[in-house]
């Protein structure tokens, strides 16, 4: 029996660390919410109060947190797992943090003698329920052999993209791709129903050419239904948005449509639906045509 650790209990994390827990491995648990770390321990996870408990009682540590502050928090931060870290033990960080953020935290536990991972994952909340996630990972390749068996818990698809930091170089390039195709659909979509197109032929047509996209083909239902409940939220998208143009600055590289989007991200927190799921966006262009692309 393996000795596991799971941090981070929210919308992602909590059907992650579920996977680990009825795999059978004694899984330490910690995450801001203690009713759901209660919860699955009633399950067979063991309940920490702290993430330096959880370093303690775990050879294979996973987290998945909201964003690069929360990252430092848990784990160099006052009571974080490296205060507890074994020797050996690797952590991979299952978030979508800045890439110089990762890699100032893998340097501060390999002076533990510890491994560190980046290892963000896709597939929002169907994808973690199912276990059935994709993830890039960075980091050492004999680190990440040693977890593999239990990242296979949680995922089907594994990209290893080189050393720390290049899993989430990854991500972020494919997160940005995914909210520019969400802007263009949204804006395509309004254009065609201000226009007179019913959204249902539209889409059909669009699935039928050099425009579909797998994205528009689940999401687009959630829209005409008005379904915006969270799979993965705004808030996060921007998140992330953001940091893909921050690593795009730091290499001199313009990204004239990301800014924009990240910008209509920005108008839809702005209006209250920042924690509803990104393809909600197309409401602030509907509120700016008025109309609604709805069946």
């Amino acid at each position: 029996m393996a000795q596991l650790g799971f941090l981070g209990l929210g919308i992602m994390g909590y059907p992650m660390a579920q996977h680990l827990v009825k795999s059978g491995n004694q899984v330490a648990l910690w995450s801001n919410t203690t009713k759901k770390v209660n919860e699955l321990a009633k399950e067979g996870g063991k309940a920490c109060s702290t993430p330096k408990e959880v370093a303690e009682n775990a050879d294979f540590i996973f987290y998945c947190v909201g964003d690069s502050e929360m990252a430092r928090k848990i784990t160099t931060g006052p009571g974080g797992l490296i205060e507890g870290v074994r020797k050996g033990a690797v952590i991979a960080d299952c978030s979508t943090i800045a890439p110089a953020v990762s890699k100032e935290l893998g340097k501060a536990f390999a002076a533990k003698g510890a491994h560190f991972l980046d290892a963000p994952c896709t597939g929002s909340k169907p994808g973690a329920e199912g276990g059935t996630l994709t993830f890039m990972i960075g980091g050492e390749q004999a680190a990440y052999d040693k977890a593999k068996p239990y990242f296979d818990l949680m995922g089907k698809v594994f990209y290893y993209c080189g050393a720390n930091g290049q899993g989430l170089q990854a991500k972020l390039t494919q997160n940005l791709i995914l909210a520019n195709i969400m802007q263009a659909f949204a804006e395509g979509m309004v254009l065609a129903t201000k226009g007179g197109i019913a959204p249902e032929l539209m889409l059909e047509i669009l699935n039928n050419s050099a425009a579909k996209s797998g994205l528009i083909s689940y999401k687009a239902p959630f829209i005409f239904s008005r379904d915006f409940k969270t799979n993965f939220a705004t808030k996060w998208m921007a998140k992330d948005i953001g940091l893909a143009l921050e690593s795009a600055k730091s290499m001199d590289i313009p990204l004239p449509a990301t800014a924009l989007t990240e910008q209509m991200l920005r108008a839809t927190i702005a209006k209250g639906w920042g924690e509803e799921d990104f393809c909600g966006t197309i409401r602030v262009l509907e509120e700016w045509a008025g109309v609604v692309v709805k069946k």
